[in-house]
């Protein structure tokens, strides 16, 4: 259904017949560059030399799609219309979505911790939040901790790739998957599938309804989201920018925080080095960095 959607809101005619092709595509070196500026220019990703067969193997489903035999008349079209649907699926296509239930471990106890006792309402931004698993991870972290003070508590969690958003707010996933959990999590917080929906498993609706799902770009000039949260989670994906973007990127999370919060990043990204608005706290956990602290670095380290 998204596909006919993403075609008709081009003009009529430009994306040919969208039959199969009975050749292989090639993908020039131009080619190649050219993705690489769009993706930079649209998401901030930095795609290396390396990506090139991922590049071909995920853009030519696109290309067959629409008919066309040449990724060159493809990204011209996408240029021309630079509002249209397709922009969508071509960055869902070089989006990576590689996550599990709690994965990371130990950050849940650390985010547990930081908000057992803290005062009002809590509120968490999961800001890659891919297919779900970080954002339910943490709802699970909050409404086990807070009892009923969960009620309140509120979990924003946004991600580019609207395909990987749209499986999270559906909340939906194969058994195998939810199984790695404890127990005692599986009962409380999934609901296990029967008849045509065996081997499923479903997140209840009382932790999905403590989760709000919207589409959001990082590199985007204004954020549908405001704050002040008790915590956010970037993790594992500031990789994919370089590091002017996520000096950008931080620098903006900062004013989103709240003075004692807590940013939670990737396994092998290191803010450190990156921004002056930060200071590690931990294993890949970051606060904000006083404002004392930041009066008395010189200016040419800042």
């Amino acid at each position: 259904m998204k596909e006919s959607r993403e075609t008709t809101a081009f003009s009529a005619g430009s994306w040919g017949s969208g039959s199969s092709l009975e050749r292989d595509l090639v993908l020039t070196q131009e080619d190649f560059a050219r993705i690489r500026q769009l993706i930079y220019q649209r998401a901030g990703i930095v795609l290396a030399e390396h990506k090139r067969e991922m590049v071909y193997s995920r853009l030519a489903k696109r290309l067959r799609h629409h008919g066309l035999t040449r990724f060159s008349d493809y990204l011209s079209r996408l240029e021309r219309q630079p509002e249209a649907r397709e922009w969508e699926a071509f960055t869902n296509a070089l989006t990576t979505n590689l996550t599990a239930f709690f994965r990371e471990a130990h950050h849940f106890p650390l985010l547990a911790d930081h908000v057992r006792s803290r005062p009002g309402p809590v509120r968490v931004w999961s800001a890659a939040a891919s297919t779900g698993e970080e954002p339910y991870s943490i709802a699970m972290t909050l409404s086990e901790v807070l009892g009923s003070r969960a009620a309140d508590a509120e979990v924003v969690a946004t991600d580019i790739d609207t395909e990987a958003l749209a499986r999270a707010e559906a909340g939906i996933y194969p058994l195998e998957q939810v199984h790695k959990l404890e127990a005692e999590r599986m009962r409380r917080f999934f609901q296990r599938g029967t008849g045509r929906q065996a081997g499923l498993a479903r997140v209840r609706p009382e932790l999905r309804a403590m989760v709000a799902f919207s589409p959001l770009n990082l590199l985007a000039p204004s954020w549908p989201v405001s704050g002040p949260f008790d915590a956010i989670f970037c993790r594992n994906v500031m990789i994919y920018f370089d590091k002017t973007t996520q000096a950008k990127i931080l620098e903006r999370f900062a004013p989103l925080l709240k003075p004692d919060g807590l940013l939670f990043a990737g396994h092998s990204e290191n803010f450190s080095y990156i921004t002056r608005a930060f200071r590690l706290r931990g294993q890949t956990v970051y606060t904000l960095a006083s404002s004392s602290a930041l009066a008395a670095k010189p200016a040419t380290d800042r």
